[in-house]
């Protein structure tokens, strides 16, 4: 899902703000077994998939959301309780292990584990042997070109320094992924600490790209893309798709440049170290597992079945990008105070002139 630019260092900060926010689920329900508390990204489980197990299963799920993994640790570490499953990030799921706030995986509840993709759990150095952890959903943002009014371009984070296409194109609000991009491109690990790589990313950013951008954008970019101010942009792919009519999707060249890579994430399913109803949590993630259960999930969304190694067979839709576009990617880590050169450098690239 589309992340924020803020991290887990900075997360802590809005524990204070969230203990005025603490809700009902604070440890108040009834344990029943037969109710499943999933606390999940806004709109990332499709609601067919939801009822089909429940009506399976003979449980109810009662989903509370959240928008950025900030809100969701600041949430929790302030108190909110009563939740089963939630589905974090890859930074955060390796923070969440660390402080002790998941349960490990029960893999003799686990038979679907065997659909689990290898190159999911390749990327997944957090977890790769889905011990605390299991992978829902891996993707990254890309590249879209409108292809009626651009041609001859290479698959490139380059593309932004086209000066042709000046006054034309956007990029992401997002120091991660701006900066990740960058990295990539030159050669070097979207994760660097290094001063020397960082620096120059920076001057790639500001003197290459920036000039030839309307503006770093991180909510509207599908709007401006559709409506053809914007030729080319920066995004997720569901971001681009949502706003244009179906009938223009083949207008639209969608891609994450392949030989370059670029920063990705990995959503996973966890359980937490207070949930009351873990089998039935763990039901749960053995079903989304299932391979028609996990095409369902992923049709309804034109996501490729990177997490699931069967599910494509059962697809009835073509995915907006391919599982293989991400070979090459690398999920953003947690950086800890590496993240302070980020900060910075994001500064400089946001109001230099």
């Amino acid at each position: 899902m589309k992340k924020s630019i803020f991290h887990s260092t900075i997360a802590v900060v809005s524990v204070l703000g969230a203990l005025l926010l603490v809700t009902a689920f604070s440890g108040c329900k009834k344990n029943d077994g037969k109710t499943l508390y999933f606390y999940n990204w806004t709109y990332y489980t499709p609601d067919s998939v939801i009822e089909k197990f429940e009506q399976e299963f003979g449980v109810k799920v009662v989903l509370d959301f959240y928008s950025t993994n900030e809100d969701m640790y600041a949430k929790l570490k302030a108190g909110g309780s009563g939740y089963d499953i939630v589905v974090p990030s890859q930074d955060y799921v390796a923070i969440m292990i660390e402080e002790g706030m998941l349960q490990k995986i029960d893999h003799s509840q686990f038979p679907n584990s065997q659909y689990v993709s290898d190159l999911v759990l390749e990327k997944a150095t957090y977890d790769p042997m889905m011990e605390y952890s299991v992978p829902y959903f891996m993707g990254a943002a890309g590249i879209a070109v409108n292809k009626t009014r651009v041609s001859d371009y290479e698959h490139s984070w380059d593309i932004f320094a086209r000066t042709d296409l000046k006054g034309r194109m956007a990029m992401l609000d997002d120091m991660r992924e701006v900066t990740g991009d960058a990295l990539a491109y030159l050669g070097y690990s979207v994760n660097s600490l290094d001063d020397v790589q960082l620096e120059e990313a920076k001057n790639l950013i500001i003197n290459q790209w920036k000039p030839n951008l309307v503006k770093f954008d991180a909510e509207g970019i599908g709007k401006s893309f559709s409506s053809g101010e914007f030729w080319v942009v920066q995004g997720y792919a569901e971001q681009v798709f949502e706003e244009l009519d179906e009938s223009k999707w083949g207008d639209v060249d969608f891609f994450i440049p392949q030989d370059e890579g670029g920063p990705m994430y990995i959503d996973s399913l966890c359980i937490l170290k207070k949930a009351k109803n873990y089998d039935l949590a763990m039901e749960f993630i053995n079903f989304i597992h299932r391979p028609e259960i996990y095409a369902e999930f992923v049709d309804y969304f034109r996501f490729p079945p990177t997490a699931n190694s069967a599910a494509a067979g059962y697809m009835k839709t073509i995915p907006h990008y391919s599982a293989e576009n991400l070979v090459n990617c690398e999920i953003k880590e947690d950086l800890g105070v590496g993240l302070d050169k980020y900060n910075r450098i994001w500064q400089d690239i946001r109001f230099t002139q």
